[in-house]
């Protein structure tokens, strides 16, 4: 369902969780977490959106957008809570977070509650994002979700290791880097599911099986357009 059909049902507010990435290709884990969240929120549904033009990253070895766009379409056709839009993927410039926001209020209205969804290490490098404060202004939630190996050591430690996520001493650290994100903040444990896109890519190039880390539907569009070879 693109989001423009949603927009048309502005009677009631939709709760909008906000899942971005170069998403290259699509895989089994980005899946578990979109759901997860969704329902340890209670979300209308959940909105996947390719990057287009990605600020930060190298372009010239990512797989062109119509392909990734593509594979996020068949990776979710079976859930009717997963959305995908186009809106980075159709802007000429780079993809920065806070613009895609202010984009994705004017198609989707007022009544939208956008819930932006992000692996909490990323969380720890908010603050260093084009606009930050822009962002959580526009967000009724920044939901921080935990990843498959990454360490504990880190500056701030791991709020996934503490028996109340609330926890003061890591709350007060994030607001030094950033001041007002924890009032935005939601902490959700996710399945960790060991899977890479980095290591999908290499393991097409190699030959080595990619079943049942992403979706049959991936797979074959992955064999029939000869990505990755």
């Amino acid at each position: 369902m693109e989001e423009q059909q949603r927009s048309q049902h502005t009677q009631s507010v939709e709760h909008i969780g906000i899942m971005g990435g170069t998403f290259d290709p699509i895989h089994n884990a980005h899946l578990a977490v979109a759901e997860e969240v969704r329902v340890a929120l209670n979300l209308s549904y959940i909105l996947f959106i390719p990057t287009g033009q990605p600020p930060h990253k190298r372009t010239h070895h990512l797989t062109p957008a119509q392909h990734r766009l593509a594979m996020v379409e068949r990776a979710i056709a079976s859930n009717p809570f997963f959305a995908c839009s186009r809106i980075e993927v159709d802007w000429a410039g780079p993809s920065y977070t806070t613009d895609t926001l202010k984009r994705l209020r004017e198609q989707l209205g007022s009544r939208a509650c956008f819930y932006f969804i992000i692996g909490w290490d990323s969380l720890l490098d908010l603050h260093k994002w084009h606009d930050p404060e822009g962002i959580l202004a526009q967000l009724t939630a920044l939901v921080a979700v935990g990843r498959p190996g990454y360490s504990a050591s880190g500056a701030l430690g791991n709020p996934f290791d503490q028996d109340n996520l609330d926890n003061t001493e890591y709350n007060t650290k994030l607001e030094e880097r950033l001041p007002g994100i924890t009032r935005r903040l939601r902490l959700v444990q996710a399945p960790m599911l060991e899977i890479s896109s980095t290591d999908l890519r290499q393991r097409v190039a190699q030959g080595r099986p990619i079943r049942y880390q992403m979706p049959d539907a991936v797979t074959e569009y992955i064999r029939e357009h000869h990505l990755y070879q």
